[in-house]
C-alpha cells in the first residue's frame, strides 16, 4: 500500500511538472514562428524605408536605362529638374506606390528567406550557431534573392512601366495590370524574368556575402559582437556597391524588356537585347548607362536596408524578451 501511495504521488508530481513545463516554456514551434514573423516585419520595413529614400534617383535611372539618350550627371539633373517643373515635386516619386507594393513583400521574403537559408546551410555544413564560411554565405544570399524575385516579379514589371510613362497612361497599379493583360497578354507580366533571375544571383549573393563578411571581420578585429549603426550603413553601402556593379548590365536588359511595349521596341531575348543596345549605344555607354548614378543610389539604399533590418530585428527581440520577463 505504502509503495502504491508513493508511486501515485510521484506520478502526480511528474504530471504537474509536465503541465508547468508545457504551460510556461514556449515551444520551439512558437519560437520559430516568432523568428520568421520578426524577419518578415523587419525586411518589409527595411525595403520600404530604403526604396522611398532613393525613389527620385531610381526613377531617373530607369528613364535613362530604357531610352537611347546618353547618360551624364548633368543630363540626370536636367531630367529631374524638368520633371519637377512640368509634373510637380511629388511626380519624382511616381511609381513609388507600385514600388512599395513590390518591395515590401520582396524585401520581407528576401530577408526572411536569407535567415532560413543561413540556418539550413549551417545545419548542412555543420556551422549551426556559427557564421557560415564564404561559399555557403554567397549561396544563402543568392537563394534568398532568387526566391523573392520569383514570387514578386509581376509587381516589378508594373513598377517599371509606371516609372517611364506619363500619369495619363496608367492611373494606378490595377490599371497597369488590366491594360497589359488586355493589350499585350499575360505573358508580358513576366517579360524580362530570365535576366532578372540571372542578375539577382550575383547581386543578392554578393550583397549579403559582403555585408555578412564585413560584420564578421569587424567582430573578429574589434571584439564587439555588434557594429554600430554608422558602421552597419558603411558595410551595407559596400555591399550595394559591389552587388549592383556586378549585375548592372542584366538590370539594363531587364528594364528594356519590361518597357518594350510602351517604348516602341521588340526585344525577344537577352542576347538580342544586348546586341541591339551595344550596336546602337556601345558597350559601356549602353549596358552600363546610369551606373554612376547607381553608385550613389545603390549604396545608400542597400546601406539603409541592411541597417534598418538589423536594428528592427534587435528592437523586436528586446520587446519580446521584456514581454516574456513581465509574464
Amino acid at each position: 500500500m505504502g509503495n502504491g501511495v508513493r508511486e501515485g504521488q510521484v506520478d502526480f508530481k511528474r504530471q504537474d511538472a509536465e503541465t508547468v513545463t508545457s504551460t510556461h516554456l514556449p515551444s520551439e514551434d512558437n519560437q520559430e514562428k516568432k523568428k520568421v514573423l520578426n524577419s518578415l516585419m523587419s525586411g518589409a520595413l527595411a525595403g520600404a524605408v530604403a526604396k522611398t529614400a532613393v525613389a527620385p534617383l531610381d526613377r531617373t535611372k530607369i528613364m535613362f536605362q530604357v531610352s537611347s539618350k546618353r547618360f551624364s550627371a548633368k543630363e540626370a539633373y536636367r531630367l529631374i529638374y524638368r520633371t519637377y517643373l512640368n509634373e510637380g515635386f511629388w511626380s519624382l516619386w511616381r511609381g513609388n506606390s507600385a514600388t512599395m507594393v513590390r518591395v515590401i513583400p520582396y524585401a520581407a521574403i528576401q530577408f526572411c528567406a536569407h535567415e532560413e537559408y543561413k540556418q539550413l546551410l549551417g545545419s548542412y555544413y555543420g556551422f549551426q550557431g556559427k557564421a557560415l564560411t564564404p561559399f555557403p554565405r554567397f549561396i544563402a544570399g543568392s537563394l534568398a534573392g532568387t526566391t523573392a524575385a520569383m514570387l514578386t516579379y509581376p509587381l516589378d514589371m508594373v513598377r517599371a512601366r509606371m516609372a517611364v510613362t506619363p500619369k495619363e497612361m496608367y492611373s494606378n497599379i490595377v490599371h497597369v495590370f488590366i491594360r497589359i493583360s488586355r493589350e499585350e497578354g499575360l505573358k508580358t507580366l513576366y517579360r524580362g524574368f530570365t535576366p532578372t533571375i540571372l542578375g539577382v544571383i550575383p547581386y543578392a549573393g554578393l550583397s549579403f556575402f559582403t555585408y555578412e563578411t564585413l560584420k564578421k571581420l569587424h567582430a573578429d578585429h574589434s571584439g564587439k559582437l555588434q557594429p554600430s549603426p554608422p558602421e552597419r550603413l558603411l558595410f551595407g553601402a559596400c555591399a550595394g556597391l559591389i552587388g549592383q556593379s556586378a549585375s548592372y548590365p542584366l538590370d539594363v536588359v531587364r528594364r528594356r524588356m519590361q518597357t518594350a511595349g510602351v517604348m516602341g521596341h521588340t526585344y525577344s531575348s537577352i542576347l538580342l537585347t544586348m546586341q541591339e543596345i551595344i550596336r546602337e549605344e556601345g558597350l559601356i555607354r549602353g549596358l552600363y548607362k546610369g551606373l554612376s548614378m547607381n553608385w550613389v543610389k545603390g549604396p545608400i539604399a542597400v546601406g539603409i536596408s541592411f541597417t534598418t533590418f538589423d536594428l528592427t530585428q534587435i528592437l523586436l527581440r528586446k520587446l519580446q524578451h521584456s514581454t516574456n520577463v513581465e509574464r
